[in-house]
């Protein structure tokens, strides 16, 4: 049984997806680790870590030939991967069709950790709770070090500071993280989530809730899409908070759907000069109508930054959380000293995406305009069939 860990190509990425930590525990179940070399370095890992603890220092083509490889992003040579072979990771399987269609081609079993249930029993492997705690704490420290002002109020021989006004919009695991930070920096924090049960969670942290429109999620834990009439409503209640605000993260994200838009053109135009936007959902649309993916716009002296990968900036304790949701995850498909995936695994039949030469995950089916399986073929006129 072997195990390949991978260098991540994606511009500005540094993270790994197994820690020197991580790769012992792989060792200890009796399977051989091959890490590229140089994987961890940008994380703060060199490979004599990894030699410490057994794991083999290789070439990127052997790492990407293991029966199961490791990664935070899909290796660009999704090609080199042997049939029949595991890639585990961030895999977009509701958005890169390209990808899950040379994974079914290639008869690579591909194991998405966006598609981990959101249930208590997975709370060890969600990966993407575990990177956008990292985010929500890298998003405040950005938004304080572009900020013109002081966060924290403080009395000096030169006279009071007052503490700026932060407003956090979405309050999942990134904006719960997002208040707690700029609440320890010393700033007056407000919060909008429309999700009732979140006002609980912001009070919790010393935050004020703003009183918006809010309604109750979907089946999958996350805010439903809503109409314009609620819209119009919710930014009616936002503007005056947007409008004081010294600083503004936004982190309401759906995945596989475009991101809901919270701040228009004109509540940016009603902003002081000065104000700093960091929009964590630039990538996907945008919650602000200004933001572009990694790019600073500045509007009428309001400063908006669409950071697209905020974990990577602090690279080295989200590979620490990544590496081990990835061995919670990789426990449960354990035999012996093998991998085997058992789909009726309510975990790993959730997670996996393909698998043996078909998409199996009902989502990533219909985003392909694939029919469900089973379903019998469309008849063609003259009795042919597709």
């Amino acid at each position: 049984m072997r195990l390949g860990i991978l260098s991540e190509s994606a511009p500005g990425e540094r993270r790994v997806a197994a820690t020197p930590q991580t790769a012992a525990t792989f060792i200890d179940w009796g399977w051989q680790v091959d890490l590229e070399t140089g994987a961890g370095e940008r994380a703060g890992f060199p490979d004599a870590q990894y030699r410490e603890v057994g794991a083999n220092v290789v070439d990127g083509h052997t790492a990407r030939t293991a029966n199961v490889v490791l990664c935070v992003n899909p290796p660009d040579q999704v090609d080199e991967l042997a049939a029949g072979a595991a890639l585990v990771g961030f895999l977009d399987p509701f958005v890169d069709t390209e990808l899950m269609t040379k994974l079914r081609d290639g008869n690579i079993t591909g194991l998405a950790v966006e598609a981990i249930p959101r249930t208590t029993l997975a709370q060890s492997m969600d990966a993407l709770s575990s990177q956008a705690t990292i985010g929500g704490y890298a998003a405040a420290l950005l938004a304080a070090t572009k900020s013109p002002k002081l966060l924290p109020m403080m009395v000096t021989a030169a006279g009071t500071i007052p503490p700026s006004r932060a407003l956090i919009l979405g309050v999942g695991v990134a904006g719960l993280q997002a208040i707690a930070t700029t609440k320890r920096l010393g700033a007056v924090v407000h919060a909008y989530d429309i999700r009732p049960e979140t006002k609980e969670q912001v009070e919790s942290l010393g935050a004020k809730f703003v009183a918006a429109p809010t309604q109750e999620m979907d089946e999958g834990g996350y805010a439903k899409e809503v109409g314009e009439d609620t819209q119009a409503a919710q930014h009616a209640a936002l503007a005056p908070h947007v409008a004081d605000a010294d600083v503004v993260i936004t982190t309401a994200q759906i995945p596989g759907r475009p991101a809901p838009l919270l701040i228009p053109d004109e509540m940016i135009a009603a902003m002081k000069p000065g104000a700093v936007i960091v929009d964590m959902a630039a990538g996907s649309g945008g919650n602000v109508a200004a933001s572009r993916p990694d790019e600073m716009v500045d509007v009428g002296g309001v400063h908006i930054y669409g950071p697209t990968n905020l974990p990577a900036q602090i690279p080295q304790d989200a590979s620490r959380m990544y590496a081990r949701n990835l061995v919670a995850l990789l426990e449960r498909t354990r035999d012996d000293n093998s991998f085997r995936i058992d789909l009726a695994d309510e975990i790993i039949g959730g997670t996996t995406v393909t698998h043996q030469g078909e998409v199996i995950h009902p989502r990533t089916r219909q985003v392909l305009g694939l029919p469900e399986p089973g379903t019998p073929p469309k008849e063609e006129p003259g009795g042919a069939t597709e």
